[in-house]
């Protein structure tokens, strides 16, 4: 489960990915199997992934326990063998690295 917390730090990456909107299940069914074998590397929290409601657009909002972890995980072979298959269906990947500064929540 996602946590969004400021005082836990884990690294965060925010990655846009736009695509036409008939590529989209495509692009989101290959972007869920690499979050399964994501979920299986060391320092691994959690893995979001959302489509806009236009088709365009995924975000996948990803937490790892820290920067080299995440590094690491990203250079695996398998992480990257189907990399080639994004460029074929997206227009844009955008990835960032963030850290959170605040949050709130409705706790009821």
């Amino acid at each position: 489960m996602t946590h969004i917390e400021t005082n836990r730090q884990p690294v965060t990456q925010i990655t846009v990915v736009e695509a036409e909107p008939e590529k989209q299940r495509e692009v989101l069914s290959l972007m869920a199997e690499r979050a399964r074998f994501m979920a299986q590397q060391p320092g691994f929290i959690s893995i979001s992934l959302h489509r806009s409601l236009d088709g365009r657009r995924i975000v996948n909002y990803v937490q790892w326990q820290n920067r080299e972890m995440l590094h690491t995980a990203h250079q695996s072979p398998q992480f990257r063998a189907i990399w080639r298959q994004f460029d074929d269906l997206t227009d844009q990947i955008d990835p960032h690295l963030y850290e959170v500064v605040e949050t709130i929540d409705n706790k009821q």
